[in-house]
């Protein structure tokens, strides 16, 4: 039997995969939380790694604070580069095929044109340096994927379609940034994709082509276009006005466009991509049952 095993799955992405998996029969998937593997203990990870002998490793576990990072440098690296690390020596020499979820804020977000995989790294905060220093320990093992993707949301966990939720029942007015473009993931949806390549890898229906990929959901959105959505889907009537960035600085630098060009990993592992409303109304629907 294959067995797959999920990192920091108590997040919105290792949720989604939990949820999903259930349509996977003849996998064992093991699924695991910073109690039952802390990715940073190296003694701990290699042992654990060794003892459950997988096939497949999909990292979700990270350090997702982009803002707190510009100030816990040692712990966003620990999480995002050590950690990855101490997966990677443990897997080293082996056949376990390593997906790693990474972000759009290993761009420096300056250009007008989706972003491709070839496209030069110059993060501009310390999470993003973070996510690129893990995915260079990634690289080092030959049967490994890198996944970068933006925008991540769900109905489980803390993210901006929830913030948006709240506020608005809560406000009549709010302001929402129009100058940073880029593309929402519905992280079902990339649950699913990751686990359609998987099978497909498996049933020889594809091929395993490791490498660097971006996957978002398809079309384009500001901050201020995808929270007017999520008001419309839900029925609220907060009115929201769009600002610039410049009116609610932030510790972190964030990309002011992060559209991903996502033609190589649906080429390569034949994926069909929604665009991002049709998912957002989806997730909607999950959170207002």
């Amino acid at each position: 039997m294959i067995t797959i095993l999920v990192t920091g799955c108590m997040g919105q992405l290792g949720n989604e995969l939990m949820a999903a998996s259930k349509n996977y029969f003849g996998y064992e998937f093991i699924f695991t939380d910073l109690n039952e593997l802390d990715i940073t203990n190296s003694e701990l990870t290699n042992k654990f790694i060794k003892t459950e002998n997988p096939d497949w490793i999909i990292n979700c576990a990270a350090y997702t604070a982009v803002d707190k990072a510009e100030t816990e440098v040692e712990k966003a690296f620990l999480i995002n580069s050590t950690g990855i690390e101490n997966i990677v020596n443990a897997i080293k020499g082996t056949d376990c095929k390593l997906i790693h979820i990474s972000t759009d804020y290993v761009y420096n977000g300056q250009s007008c044109t989706p972003y491709s995989e070839n496209d030069e790294t110059d993060p501009s905060s310390i999470y993003g340096n973070s996510k690129l220093a893990g995915e260079k320990h990634v690289l080092l093992h030959p049967e490994s994927l890198i996944i970068r993707t933006s925008w991540l949301y769900s109905s489980f966990g803390n993210n901006f379609v929830k913030t948006i939720l709240r506020l608005s029942s809560e406000k009549e007015f709010l302001k929402v940034v129009y100058d940073q473009v880029g593309t929402p993931t519905y992280a079902a949806d990339l649950a699913t994709s990751i686990l359609s390549i998987i099978s497909g890898v498996i049933k020889n229906q594809t091929a395993f082509i490791p490498g660097i990929y971006n996957y978002s959901n398809e079309g384009v959105c500001s901050w201020f276009d995808f929270a007017v959505a999520i008001n419309q889907l839900s029925g609220s009537t907060c009115k929201i006005s769009p600002v610039l960035s410049e009116e609610f600085p932030l510790p972190a630098k964030r990309p002011f466009y992060s559209v991903l060009n996502k033609k190589k990993i649906k080429e390569t592992y034949n994926l069909n991509i929604p665009h991002w409303r049709e998912s957002l109304a989806k997730c909607i629907i999950q959170l207002l049952k």
